[in-house]
């Protein structure tokens, strides 16, 4: 039997701020032939503390013996329910997040191409005066600058670009977990590192190794290939690939985590707020933040506003709760800007479906800097 948490046995409201934190509130998703089981949200929660966990590791955590927690994660991985990644830690990244302006009968063909893009992170549709959110990276903040305006403002239909940069990590999706286990599960499971804060680099990142990117790529499509596996798809021996992986995570070079196809799981409503608060306290704040059950992104970024943080909800109805919830604790905390989530396109590299699910892998490449 898996353990669950003592909250997810006290069948709170549907709204009730931050306490929601249920794989469900109380209704199922819509009917479809792929959807989530309570063990494998289980067995997903423990793949987001150790994502290289062992077999026999994660079914003593859940109660369960290692071919079935094994056949269950093959199930959700060949289905694109469920996947785990690598990328780099925000410590070593030049990141921005670039609002886009279009023109609606390009729209499409805007988001198309932006998504094809192998340095644009992550792609979401929104609301409000930008149709797509863009998640970017690049080696440095000049080349960053030089990639937005050209590849990115350059596209046909694209009418404007505005660029915010990451500053600070707090915390990202990687942090985030489904909370279906309780902290005796947990506890058995070696929780993974490059967690909580940092700051992102504005310097010129040194250059991986041949080796070094061929192994962030293959674990980007399988974070979870074994040593022998992985050695094959970079070309070099299973001992030689054991030793680099280990180091690369004991150095923060890369980090870990697994998703899931957050609508199939209830989560139908992701919402981006841009907030202010006094510089005083974005720290104390933001790490607050971070925390919450319901936060997925929380991040001091430069320009207008103090803080980009994305939260994902139940539905549209736990936006009043939830932000009742933020006036009450973080009283001095201004919330400039909410925009909600039409569709993610892309996230960490993975193309999603209009289900949220995983379909195909676009491994990382800095664009290529422009002459001077």
């Amino acid at each position: 039997m898996v353990r669950l948490t003592e909250e997810r046995a006290s069948n709170l409201p549907e709204n009730s701020g931050f306490r929601d934190i249920t794989p469900f509130s109380g209704a199922a998703p819509e009917k479809t032939d792929l959807s989530f089981s309570e063990l494998d949200l289980a067995l997903i929660d423990a793949l987001q503390s150790a994502p290289r966990a062992t077999w026999t590791e994660l079914g003593r955590a859940l109660d369960i013996d290692a071919t079935t927690a094994a056949r269950r994660w093959d199930r959700l991985r060949a289905q694109g329910l469920a996947w785990i990644t690598a990328h780099e830690t925000p410590r070593t990244a030049t990141v921005a997040f670039i609002d886009v302006r279009c023109r609606p009968e390009e729209f499409d063909a805007v988001s198309r191409a932006v998504a094809q893009l192998p340095w644009v992170i992550s792609v979401e549709e929104t609301t409000g005066d930008f149709e797509l959110l863009l998640t970017v990276t690049s080696t440095d903040l000049r080349s960053l600058g030089r990639a937005v305006h050209s590849m990115i403002g350059g596209l046909r239909g694209v009418l404007s670009t505005r660029t915010s940069l990451g500053l600070t990590a707090f915390g990202e999706g990687g942090d985030w977990r489904t909370h279906t286990i309780g902290s005796s599960s947990r506890a058995l499971l070696q929780e993974s590192g490059a967690r909580g804060r940092h700051s992102y680099s504005a310097r010129t990142r040194t250059r991986e190794t041949p080796h070094g990117d061929a192994l962030r790529n293959a674990l980007g499509r399988d974070g979870r290939l074994g040593y022998k596996e992985l050695g094959a798809a970079v070309g070099i021996s299973e001992f030689a690939a054991r030793r680099r992986l280990l180091r690369m995570l004991r150095d923060q070079e890369i980090t870990l985590r697994c998703d899931l196809a957050h609508p199939l799981a209830g989560y139908h409503a992701v919402v981006l707020y841009r907030a202010k608060v006094s510089h005083r306290l974005l720290e104390s704040t933001a790490t607050s933040l971070a925390r919450l059950e319901q936060v997925r992104l929380a991040v001091a970024v430069s320009g207008s506003h103090d803080l980009l943080v994305m939260v994902w909800l139940r539905d549209l109805d736990g936006i009043a709760p939830f932000e009742s919830a933020l006036a009450e604790r973080f009283p001095l905390l201004a919330l400039a800007d909410r925009t909600v989530v039409l569709h993610t396109l892309k996230r960490m590299g993975w193309l999603l479906d209009h289900h949220g699910r995983a379909t195909r892998y676009i491994p990382l490449a800095l664009p290529e800097e422009a002459p001077a």
